[in-house]
């Protein structure tokens, strides 16, 4: 299923490779949140969905809360600002206009996304999104996509929180998935960033919760990262590129999915959807 940004590094185009590592649970817990693909690709009782960007919580907010009037707000300045100038003008706004309302900031983090450059989120040491305008795409308006997520989201609980406060809260049942910006690549994603040792902590963080829960991560295939998860179970998947030299519509690049379990049943998406919708019609009974 598609998401309703468009993600650098989204995990949409290797759902079949990284679903068999995904087990059943009865909460899905995702430190980084980016466009939701795992979760919008999975059928999980629960969700716990975090990320430390407040723009991008704000908007998942917004639509599990106000999908309607966010559909219309959206659609109407998609509808009115399609060249460059008003791609610029909106972002100024976005960055500088204090009164804009929640709702309001998350209908133009969805502009300034769709018409972004190929997905990318970025922002400046003062804390302005500064992505360029898309100046070859032309920008779709995710409505499908919204309307799926709005219903999906019921199930999820939105923390704004780094991944050190978010694996704090997982439980037993719980199994992990962790996509952090990528070793070797383009991480200074907001804040700080998140170099060599934050890859080193979420590793180490990760091999204690692996002691009770299922943990799941995926990043750069390259020794740093072999040598990060040598006590995980690795396995290697090429995926789509779109930001940096080897980006473009048939470029990929390798990358590894780490995990605490060797093998596990693949259930599929239909055979795991039917299944809970088998089970919701159940208890309605």
């Amino acid at each position: 299923m598609s998401t309703i940004l468009k993600w650098a590094g989204s995990k949409a185009g290797i759902m079949p490779a990284l679903s068999i590592h995904l087990p059943q649970g009865k909460r899905l817990v995702e430190p980084f949140a980016g466009s939701c693909a795992v979760m919008m690709n999975t059928d999980y009782p629960q969700y716990l969905i975090a990320d430390i960007n407040p723009d991008l919580i704000n908007l998942y907010r917004q639509v599990k809360e106000h999908s309607r009037p966010f559909i219309v707000m959206a659609a109407q300045m998609f509808n009115q600002n399609a060249n460059y100038e008003d791609y610029y003008r909106i972002r100024a706004e976005f960055n500088l206009c204090l009164s804009l309302t929640l709702l309001q900031r998350a209908v133009y983090f969805l502009y300034l996304n769709r018409h972004g450059y190929r997905g990318l989120c970025r922002y400046n040491q003062k804390g302005g999104f500064n992505t360029p305008f898309a100046k070859n795409d032309t920008a779709y308006f995710p409505l499908a996509e919204i309307e799926a997520f709005a219903i999906k989201a019921q199930r999820a609980t939105f923390i704004c929180a780094d991944f050190k406060e978010t694996l704090q809260m997982v439980e037993g049942g719980d199994v992990v998935y962790c996509d952090p910006p990528y070793d070797g690549t383009f991480s200074q994603y907001f804040g700080e960033g998140f170099g060599k040792e934050q890859h080193c902590q979420l590793a180490s963080m990760l091999s204690g919760i692996a002691e009770s829960n299922t943990v799941v991560c995926s990043n750069s295939d390259n020794e740093f990262t072999r040598q990060l998860y040598s006590k995980f179970h690795t396995s290697s998947v090429t995926a789509p590129r779109s930001i940096g030299s080897k980006a473009g519509a048939s470029k990929r690049g390798a990358e590894i999915i780490a995990t605490n379990v060797r093998h596990l049943p693949y259930i599929g998406f239909e055979k795991a959807i039917s299944g809970s919708q088998s089970a919701e019609m159940q208890a309605a009974e």
